[in-house]
């Protein structure tokens, strides 16, 4: 919705189409329709309906497809081997196929952040607070973590507390990855005083960023909150901070920083 809404002020009037099940109800305050796995037709339908020159693919998705309990369209059918290969492989792969298949249809894709590029994080703080010397440590060793489970297109993120990898973001995410780390320190399998230890985000070094820029946002700053942490540094360039506002209000309640981290510059890949 805060893309849309970036493409309306830009004068680019816009159409969401939500899948059922998975898309924010919100979505109900712009022009939209709702679609059903296996709807392909009518989503290519109601793109040329609209005179659509630029799809952005964004949010994301709980659960794959199981193509043999959908509905299939003519579409569909004609595209279903194409369709069950995207599925199949990490979630760079799978986006990359779907990105090509849009893309065979004659759609032309684009990133959220070509449309509103005032969402990606900088290489500055955004926050009052700003990182200690020890915080940079755990800065960089985060970093470093996050950016190798990202090379095995694993996950985005990873937390560091005193020089020391203490959790790696997989499927699950990265709200239940910080959800964890606040639950082994309540278990005191983690355990330290204050505000310390580091949340870093970052891309992938295959990632497509026109279909996957990471992202966080005020719930991230909640979890990492809970979870103790001292900040949050985020990969600059290539980074998206959705409700930015809020989230830079809730880390300064919370005495926490975000900072963007190196030159990064936006490029896909």
């Amino acid at each position: 919705m805060i893309v849309a809404a970036a493409a309306e002020h830009a004068g680019r009037p816009a159409l969401i189409l939500g899948l059922e099940g998975e898309s924010d109800p919100g979505i109900a305050e712009f022009r939209h329709a709702w679609v059903k796995w296996g709807e392909i037709g009518r989503i290519d339908a109601l793109i040329r309906e609209h005179g659509a020159t630029e799809i952005v693919l964004v949010g994301t998705v709980s659960r794959r497809p199981d193509f043999r309990s959908i509905a299939l369209d003519p579409l569909a059918l004609k595209s279903l081997p194409r369709l069950a290969g995207i599925t199949l492989g990490g979630d760079d792969t799978v986006l990359a196929k779907a990105v090509r298949f849009f893309e065979g249809l004659g759609h032309r894709v684009v990133g959220a952040h070509e449309i509103a590029p005032e969402l990606v994080a900088g290489a500055d703080a955004l926050t009052r607070c700003t990182p200690s010397r020890a915080a940079r440590d755990d800065i960089a060793l985060a970093m470093r973590a996050a950016r190798a489970v990202g090379d095995l297109d694993a996950g985005q993120g990873a937390v560091a507390v005193e020089r020391r990898v203490v959790a790696l973001e997989g499927a699950e995410g990265t709200d239940a990855m910080l959800a964890r780390v606040g639950e082994l320190r309540a278990a005191g399998r983690l355990s330290w005083k204050g505000r310390m230890g580091v949340f870093a985000k970052c891309a992938k070094p295959r990632q497509d960023l026109r279909v996957d820029m990471p992202t966080i946002g005020a719930q991230t700053v909640e979890l990492a909150a809970a979870a103790g942490l001292a900040g949050i540094a985020v990969e600059a360039g290539r980074v998206m901070i959705v409700d930015r506002d809020e989230a830079v209000r809730r880390a300064d309640e919370a005495g926490m920083f975000i900072v963007g981290e190196g030159a990064g510059t936006v490029a896909d890949s």
